[in-house]
This record gives structure tokens, C-alpha cells and sequence, in this order.
């Protein structure tokens, strides 16, 4: 009676280690990319090209391997395929030169071979596991390129509409009538009244010339003429000598354009000298945008560029201008170049400081082949895509890279209009393609 318990425990467990062994091996069976139903099926494929259609049949052909002393490097005499190396099917990962045992499973390992006559960094992978590794593909396409380049600029003046007004003689500060900086002034706007006492001695001198009787005084008249001019005088002024018959000692300074005042070295009874600079006024009509732009877009740019910048200070207006210059200096902290851009301001609203949000809008004029970015690998040394070719072979191919924008990527050398290349799993082929070829490189060079 009480053996009977024993016996019932002893028979559930033997029930359980069966199933169990059962779901083991169709994980295995799985795990080489093919079901229980279909390991015999002459139809299937496996996932990567070389490896054997059954979790026994590899287990077999490595005791085979055993007992005939085969290795990694060496041709299978029954498949007449190289061995690449032993892998435990259920650790993909691990690879070893020698068959043998598992060291994670209670089972042997199974060997993996190359394909004999393709490229040595050239994979297949079934239709199946493409869907499960969700592998998709994209054309490679001629096309135009507009580079979608955005940055925040902040407005300063255009230093090259700037205007510099200065005292042409000796004299003093009689009156001013911009007495701050930062004032607006319209072009001919009154800025200050000087009095010239040198331009006195010069006008009395004209006008006595001028009041004298007789013939050849043309000369005369000329020299005094041109001493008004040597003192300091503008051809208005003398004009104004000449209307009047009175001397003119004072002038009156007034802005060459228009703009803002940010520079006022006057003020009222102070003694000026001739080439004394007293204003000096920035244009508003265009201002620059400076922007910083990281290191990897500058290729994106070019002087000459179209830009089209918005302002929260004038909401629902666009400004529109052109890259000036990129200019030759790189922040280091930060790895960025500034970017200078001239706009447009015919109403003035942009003014130094503000901030603007820039979109760059600059047509390539060549067309060229683009793919998606998402399926350049970069590896340090190499630029790489995985090319899809028939019959669920991937090649990797070298290509020469150039800007990228938009999410495409122009792509100079190494690939043709119509080819397709893969944008997603492309690392995991990639990585078996890598391998394929190190170890095709390194047992070619092993041979005597």
C-alpha cells in the first residue's frame, strides 16, 4: 500500500520529463529556423544559408565531425561544404572552432557552413525570418535633394550699412538735437549745429572779391572759391554764400541715412576738430541673423542660400533673406560654426537682440541616388549598406556618403538607381555578414 503512492509519483514525473523533453527539442528545432512539422520538408529553408535543417541532423554531423577529427576550416566529406565554426542552437551567439558538447545545454553542438562559391560576407535569410526579424527594404532613388536645416538666430546690425558722421572743421558744439543713443533718425534729420569761425575769414574773403569792379577777376573769384573748400566747406554750403551774399558760420550736421543712433560722442559747447567722429548710425532696413550651427550641418549650407525667418515680435509676418557667410571659426565647447544670415526689414520690427526661428530653404540644382538615413551603417572606418539582392541574399556594399537631409541621405559612390537596400535589422545582418567575411579572410589565409 504504500509503494502505490511511490509509483504514482514516479509515473507523473516520467510524463513530465517527457513533455518537456518534447518542447525542448521543438525550441531547438525553432531556434534553427525551422518547426517539428516541417524538419524534413524539402521545401524549407534555413534562416542563414549553410545551416543544417534539424537540431539531430546537426548533432549527428558534429559526432561525424568528431569521429573523423574535423574542425573549423575543414570540408565536410558528405556536404562538401567548408565548416565555419559549432554553435549551440540555443545560444545563436557562441561559436567555437572544435565540435563537441554543449557547454550550456546537455546536447551537442551543431556546425554552421559557408556557401560554397558566393561572397565571402554574403548571407541568406529565409522569407520566414525576415518577417519575424521584421527586415524591410527601401529603393535607391534619383532625385533632388533640399536640405531641411532649422535654427534660432539672434538679430544684430548689419554692420555694412552703417554711417559715420564727423566734423569737417574747427568749431564748436552750439545745438544738438539727438541727445540720446538708440534714438531713430530719418535720412536728413537734423543731428547738430556747429559754429566754424576759420569758415568766416574764407566767406569775407569771397564775398570781397565778388563786390570788386573790373575785367579778369574770374580767377580771382576761383581761388576764393577754393579756399572755402580747403577750410572745410561742401559745394551746398558755398552755394549757400554765394544765394545769400552773407557769410555762413555755422553748419548743420544732419544723418546720411536712415537708421538708429549707437554711437553720440557730442554734446552741447564742447570743442570739436576736423575728422572728429560725433555719430555714427546703423541701418535698419536689413539686419543679420547670426545662428549656431552644429559641425555636422554646415555641409548643409551655402552663401546664397534662401532663408525664411519668423519672429514672435511680429506674429503671422515672414522675413525673408540669404546666407552670407559661414564664418571660419568653430566653438569648441560646443562644436558648432556661426552662421550669418542677411534679412530683409523694411518695417524695421526685427532690432538687435531678438530672437528668430530660421528655416533654411536651398535646392540642391544636381539631382543625385538618395536612400533613407535609417539604412547607412557607420562603422568609424566605413561607411556601409546592406544591399538586397534575389532569392533573400544581403550583401554589404562600401558607399561614399554625402549630405544628409530629411531623412535621406545622398549617397555618391557605390550603389545604382533601382537597387534596394535594407532600413531595418540591417545591423544584425550586417554583424553575420562581418563575421562571415573575417572568417572566410582569416581560414584563406591559414592554408599552405
Amino acid at each position: 500500500m504504500k509503494t502505490r503512492p511511490l509509483l504514482i509519483s514516479l509515473a507523473m514525473a516520467a510524463l513530465v520529463g517527457a513533455g518537456g523533453y518534447g518542447l525542448y527539442v521543438l525550441g531547438i528545432q525553432r531556434g534553427m529556423g525551422m518547426s517539428a512539422g516541417d524538419a524534413t520538408s524539402p521545401d524549407s529553408t534555413a534562416a542563414v544559408s549553410g545551416a543544417p535543417p534539424s537540431a539531430a541532423e546537426g548533432e549527428d554531423a558534429t559526432r561525424r565531425h568528431m569521429q573523423a577529427g574535423l574542425k573549423a576550416g575543414d570540408t565536410d566529406p558528405v556536404t562538401g561544404k567548408k565548416i565555419l565554426y559549432y554553435h549551440d542552437p540555443m545560444v545563436p551567439a557562441s561559436r567555437f572552432d572544435k565540435p563537441g558538447k554543449s557547454p550550456f545545454m546537455d546536447m551537442m553542438m551543431s556546425p554552421v557552413y559557408s556557401d560554397s562559391g558566393s561572397d565571402p560576407g554574403q548571407v541568406t535569410v529565409s522569407p520566414r525570418v525576415q518577417q519575424n526579424l521584421g527586415v524591410r527594404t527601401a529603393q535607391v532613388v534619383e532625385g533632388l535633394l533640399s536640405p531641411q536645416v532649422s535654427a534660432v538666430g539672434s538679430i544684430a546690425f548689419n554692420e555694412r550699412d552703417q554711417a559715420i558722421v564727423q566734423a569737417r572743421a574747427t568749431g564748436y558744439v552750439e545745438r544738438l538735437h539727438i541727445r540720446a543713443t538708440l534714438d531713430r533718425v530719418g535720412k536728413g534729420q537734423p543731428l547738430a549745429e556747429l559754429y566754424v569761425p576759420d569758415w568766416i575769414a574764407a566767406q569775407e574773403e569771397y564775398l570781397s572779391v565778388r563786390r570788386m569792379q573790373g575785367t579778369d577777376l574770374a580767377s580771382l573769384v576761383d581761388g576764393a572759391r577754393q579756399r572755402m573748400r580747403q577750410v572745410g566747406m561742401s559745394d551746398e554750403q558755398i552755394r549757400l554764400v554765394e544765394k545769400t551774399g552773407t557769410t555762413q558760420p555755422r553748419i548743420t550736421l544732419a544723418a546720411p541715412i536712415d537708421g538708429v543712433v549707437v554711437e553720440l560722442m557730442a554734446r552741447e559747447g564742447m570743442t570739436v576738430v576736423a575728422g572728429t567722429t560725433l555719430f555714427r548710425i546703423n541701418g535698419l532696413s536689413s539686419v543679420w541673423a547670426n545662428a549656431e550651427v552644429p559641425e555636422s550641418q554646415s555641409a548643409l549650407l551655402r552663401p546664397g542660400a534662401k532663408v525664411m525667418a519668423r519672429s514672435p515680435a511680429a506674429p503671422g509676418e515672414r522675413f525673408e533673406g540669404k546666407v552670407q557667410a559661414i564664418l571660419p571659426e568653430v566653438n569648441a565647447s560646443t562644436r558648432t560654426l556661426k552662421a550669418r544670415m542677411e534679412l530683409a526689414n523694411p518695417t524695421g520690427r526685427l532690432v538687435p537682440g531678438m530672437f528668430v526661428q530660421m528655416q533654411f530653404m536651398d535646392m540642391r540644382p544636381e539631382k543625385s541616388l538618395l536612400v533613407p538615413t535609417e539604412a547607412v551603417i557607420q562603422t568609424g572606418r566605413r561607411t556601409v549598406v546592406m544591399l538586397a539582392e534575389e532569392n533573400g541574399r544581403f550583401r554589404p556594399v562600401d558607399v561614399e556618403a554625402g549630405i544628409e537631409s530629411g531623412g535621406q541621405t545622398e549617397i555618391k559612390r557605390g550603389l545604382q538607381a533601382g537597387q534596394r537596400v535594407v532600413v531595418s535589422s540591417q545591423f544584425l545582418i550586417d554583424s553575420e555578414a562581418s563575421l562571415r567575411g573575417v572568417e572566410s579572410r582569416s581560414q584563406a589565409g591559414s592554408k599552405p
